[in-house]
């Protein structure tokens, strides 16, 4: 059996205005892949943030195992115009392991390297950020996020504002990282991409944890069968 990664008990999250979810109870093991859906203000972004330790949960318990955890948040107009090289911004992502030293390790850059390659843009890697297509730019992030991670990616909407084409293929490439052992955790709105991709959903609404389970088992579920139906409209 995989070895837990993150595990979550009775969880509550929220703000001083009040609480988001509560009642979440799941645990990712290791290899799995999570999409996490829900309706608009459900509490998604919020969880990614209380599993990175980003916020702080309301009640309950998040205990992580994982180590050196690689996010991609949803990227802002001001990011898509970051004027730095593809190197530059894929080797930002060992920054939490240079401590206070202000230069990168051979060990370092080769990783970055590496992941350029493993991605596909090692080609890129002199282009300016700014002037890539939104695809290309977010496997650039991704490739940083892969610098940070030892074992586990989360993905807050990674294919928002990409054409279809684009999105397939960020969707075909995570899918890849996760064969290639990489736990992946995303937020998304596209329920018929994630019962297509996800080995495990969860389901958060109306400040409740609706479903957690398997893709199939999800299928099958008076949630799963509602939403997909639905086309997973009521997204944020």
């Amino acid at each position: 059996m995989n070895s837990a990664e993150i595990v979550c008990e009775r969880v509550s999250l929220g703000y001083e205005t009040g609480t988001v979810a509560e009642g979440l109870d799941f645990t990712v093991h290791r290899g799995d892949y999570l999409c996490i859906l829900g309706e608009n203000g459900s509490g998604k972004s919020t969880l990614v943030k209380a599993l990175l330790g980003l916020h702080p949960a309301k009640g309950g318990s998040i205990t992580r195992y994982a180590t050196g955890i690689g996010y991609l948040p949803q990227q802002t107009v001001v990011q898509k115009d970051f004027p730095a090289s593809v190197r530059e911004i894929v080797r930002s992502g060992c920054l939490g392991k240079c401590g206070f030293r202000p230069f990168y390790t051979k060990a370092e850059r080769d990783r970055a390297e590496q992941n350029m390659e493993r991605l596909g843009i090692i080609g890129l890697a002199r282009r300016c950020y700014r002037e890539l297509s939104g695809g290309q730019q977010q496997r650039v992030l991704l490739a940083r996020a892969l610098c940070a991670a030892d074992s586990m990616l989360l993905l807050d909407e990674p294919v928002t504002g990409l054409d279809p084409k684009a999105q397939i293929d960020l969707y075909e490439l995570i899918a890849k990282l996760n064969r290639d052992g990489v736990t992946i955790i995303m937020v998304s709105h596209d329920v018929h991409a994630a019962v297509r991709y996800a080995s495990h959903i969860l389901h958060i609404g109306g400040q409740t944890q609706r479903f957690f389970g398997t893709a199939a088992e999800y299928r099958e579920s008076e949630t799963g069968r509602a939403f997909l139906a639905a086309g997973g409209a009521e997204h944020e």
